[in-house]
């Protein structure tokens, strides 16, 4: 490999602040209106044009589509809230006790919750490294339109979902070979649909949650599950689809009264590393023209998709797993599987796992806590992770990096942060019940 030699410069400071959240999905959406709400000066920098992260970007409205029964224990707070703006805007459609929220309105909902809580917000801007002193974070380096600045900030949170500022500072991660990585989606709607036909097909071939893992329970065979396979069979065996290592089956989320499926889950990509620029762009391209044979094999094969049209295309793929951090604590399956218990609780998660082989609903009310630790990277200070980046195994990892879970471990973080920007301590040293007192104040069940 060829190497070139930068030349040392001197930065302008764009700004300073006593929080900074890097990434603005359901994660850093989270973390951001949590420490602003705690009565810090809070900052959010997204790369993309829009907040939301995998709502927005992905088409993902599915926020907690876990939420079957009543029986289901939730953590409330933020996640919740996003919910319910959504439907207080008629942007969503209820589904059992869940809402699917329209993607679209979202990015204005984002925006609106952004300036309410005086959040200083940045779009279009790329973190290129990180500023240290010593162990301990100070700051970033920014790429934009713009040119390149710095941002200085007493705290740090990476909700990068990949943990690219834990990883640029030195904090131990680690990442398993692409080839054991969750596959990444691409996820696209369709118009033109006759959702009475479709929707009479769907119930009367219904398929189950536990069409989605081979480790589900029993239970999960008789949870009701808006999956398609059928349709991509027949396509398969026609040979009007390859046969390669590419997955197609759909989990289906919204619809409208125009006609419109607006979210088809249904291209799942293997053995692609989604910190390699290479892998990503191979996977944005095959991923759309799998959606283009998806389409015909909908139209040809799926009763109320003749006329059907495509809509829209996820603005980027979803991913699932890259990097994770090696954190104070490392969450395992016994714990999310085992209604696992901790002193340094932010939240609770209902035990719902979607990852890896494992589909498990929370359909009988269990849950675990979710542990401050997990989001404290090792050996660099200052500096929290949120979101599937936190610490922990592939089990674990089915459930933390479910949207509302990492609205929890962002909702944690951010007022954690911002109680040790006022207390005048590191992140570690926090003081962990002046936290929990907080998040219970910001509508978070703790225990």
């Amino acid at each position: 490999m060829q190497y070139i030699e930068e030349p040392a410069r001197k930065l302008p400071v764009m700004a300073e602040t006593d929080v900074l959240v890097i990434g603005g999905g359901p994660g850093g959406l989270s973390a951001a209106l949590a420490a602003a709400r705690t009565g810090v000066k809070t900052m959010l920098v997204e790369r993309y044009g829009c907040f939301g992260g995998v709502i927005t970007q992905s088409m993902i409205g599915t926020l907690a589509w876990y939420r079957s029964n009543a029986c289901t224990v939730d953590a409330g707070g933020i996640g919740v809230e996003f919910e319910q703006r959504a439907k207080a805007m008629d942007a969503s459609l209820s589904i059992f006790l869940y809402e699917v929220v329209d993607t679209e309105i979202f990015k204005y909902i984002a925006d609106q919750m952004v300036k309410e809580a005086g959040i200083l917000p940045l779009l279009h801007c790329t973190i290129v490294d990180v500023i240290m002193e010593g162990s301990t974070v100070k700051g970033v380096i920014t790429e934009s339109k713009s040119g390149r600045q710095a941002i200085l900030a007493k705290r740090v949170i990476d909700a990068t979902g990949d943990a690219d500022i834990a990883y640029q500072a030195g904090a131990p991660c680690h990442m398993d070979p692409k080839e054991k990585l969750e596959e990444v989606s691409v996820n696209f709607g369709c118009s033109g649909v006759d959702i009475d036909k479709f929707l009479t097909y769907t119930l009367t071939n219904p398929s189950s949650i536990a069409d989605w893992g081979d480790d589900s329970g029993e239970k999960e065979s008789d949870e009701f599950s808006t999956f398609l396979k059928e349709p991509f069979r027949k396509a398969r065996e026609a040979g009007e689809i390859p046969d390669t290592s590419t997955r197609l089956q759909s989990y289906w989320g919204n619809f409208t009264d125009a006609g419109e499926v607006t979210s088809l889950n249904a291209i799942h990509m293997p053995n692609i590393d989604a910190t390699d620029v290479h892998d990503l762009t191979k996977a944005e391209i095959e991923g759309r023209q799998y959606v283009m044979w998806a389409v015909e094999a909908l139209k040809k094969y799926t009763p109320g998709f003749e006329k059907a049209r495509l809509r829209t295309i996820g603005a980027s793929l979803g991913i699932r797993e890259t990097r994770k951090i090696e954190g104070v604590y490392h969450l395992t399956e016994h714990d999310v599987l085992n209604q696992a218990h901790f002193d340094d609780s932010i939240g609770i998660f209902p035990e719902f796992l979607d990852g890896n082989h494992i589909a498990v609903l929370p359909s009988t009310g269990r849950y675990f806590h979710v542990p401050f630790g997990i989001t404290l990277p090792q050996k660099v200070e200052n500096l929290l992770v949120v979101g599937r980046s936190v610490a922990g195994d592939k089990v674990s990892h089915a459930a933390t990096r479910q949207m509302m879970c990492c609205t929890v471990t962002g909702q944690g973080a951010g007022v954690a942060a911002a109680l040790s920007v006022k207390d005048k301590v590191p992140c570690r040293q926090v003081n962990i019940n002046a936290v929990q007192k907080e998040l219970q104040k910001q509508g978070v069940r703790i225990a």
